[in-house]
């Protein structure tokens, strides 16, 4: 599925852009110091949109303190008052989320509808399991995938009528399959940008895993514009989980690709120490190449020949490798720095 184009800010998604990687705040967003500073580690690791929630005036208010000293697009996430979406925009946020169903009267929504139109900001409506509409739930006798995209297609109508057509749209729920077939059903349904995600997904590691299924198996059908892993942790660390599965599935690149080996007993070296401490010191290396760290001969230059450069572990020493060509010899000790300069070296 090939996305309508809808701008976000300095971004674009849908049509042929990159998939953005999105996140959240977690910060009080009228803390206006810890919101920033949140954003801005946010952004250091990858982060391309991100979202603060907008429960109250003052946080509303402090958009036009916080846009100014970030770099990427704002999000403005409201519930029910469409006057905090008006402040919202007001105060230069680049999108916000919200279902204009769930705002007011119709002339309440015309005049949030009047105002994104004229500063050309989107709406992202969002519909979550957990929050369907009683009739729905009745109607379907359950959380279904019908049930929650007729609940995104009666927002949509509204803003259909309105003649507002920068909509992005996301239907999350806590369980992988439903939220698979909510969104396969959604985009035979409609071309707007989708925001994939699974929600509640909860701690790093169950997150990471719910997460890198969920919304893997969506990517793979071509579904989504934009991702964001949801986890009970530090936000920064849901854009460590979305780059890593954009790039696992070579959707985007974001540096050196490190394969290694899971280790068996003929390993004779520290491999799962030495893995670790390549992976952390390749961070942020923005070459386009491949390491492979192995454990012996059999799963060195033999299975791992693709990979630009790697190492497979011997009797206490490794094997330095190139496009399975064997270039030299190194013991344990050095055998990091060694992979690290000869990488330096490489284009």
């Amino acid at each position: 599925m090939r996305a309508r184009v809808v701008r976000v800010g300095n971004k674009h998604i849908g049509g042929g852009f990159p998939i953005a990687i999105q996140s959240m705040c977690n910060t009080k967003t009228e803390n206006v110091n810890a919101t920033v500073e949140q954003i801005l580690r946010l952004e250091a690791e990858g982060c391309e949109i991100v979202r603060v929630a907008v429960p109250n005036m003052e946080a509303a208010e402090a958009i036009a303190k916080i846009k100014p000293q970030i770099h990427i697009p704002l999000v403005a996430d409201i519930h029910f008052d469409y006057r905090l979406a008006m402040e919202a925009m007001k105060n230069g946020v680049d999108k916000i989320r919200l279902n204009p169903g769930n705002i007011g009267s119709r002339d309440r929504v015309a005049e949030v509808v009047a105002m994104a139109k004229d500063k050309g900001i989107p709406i992202r409506i969002g519909v979550n399991g957990g929050s369907l509409e009683k009739e729905l739930y009745q109607k379907y006798q359950g959380i279904t995938p019908e049930a929650l995209v007729e609940s995104a297609m009666r927002h949509v109508a509204i803003l259909d009528e309105m003649n507002f057509s920068d909509i992005v749209i996301s239907l999350k729920a806590s369980d992988i399959k439903l939220t698979v077939d909510s969104y396969r059903l959604l985009s035979q349904t409609v071309d707007y940008p989708l925001h994939l995600g699974i929600t509640e997904a909860g701690t790093q590691f169950t997150g990471t895993v719910k997460s890198a299924i969920g919304i893997g198996i969506l990517l793979f059908d071509g579904i989504g514009s934009t991702i964001r892993v949801s986890l009970t942790d530090d936000p920064v660390q849901e854009i460590k989980v979305a780059k890593k599965i954009l790039e696992v599935m070579e959707l985007r690149h974001f540096g050196i690709k490190m394969v290694s080996c899971p280790t068996c007993g003929r390993t004779e070296v520290d491999l799962v120490g030495i893995a670790k401490k390549l992976e952390e010191r390749i961070q942020g290396i923005d070459k386009n190449i491949t390491l492979a760290v192995m454990g012996c001969a059999v799963n060195g230059p033999g299975e791992a020949k693709e990979a630009d450069i790697g190492i497979a572990g011997g009797k206490n020493e490794f094997l330095l490798f190139k496009k399975g060509v064997v270039v030299k010899k190194l013991k344990e000790d050095e055998v990091i720095e060694a992979v690290m300069a000869e990488i330096a070296e490489m284009e």
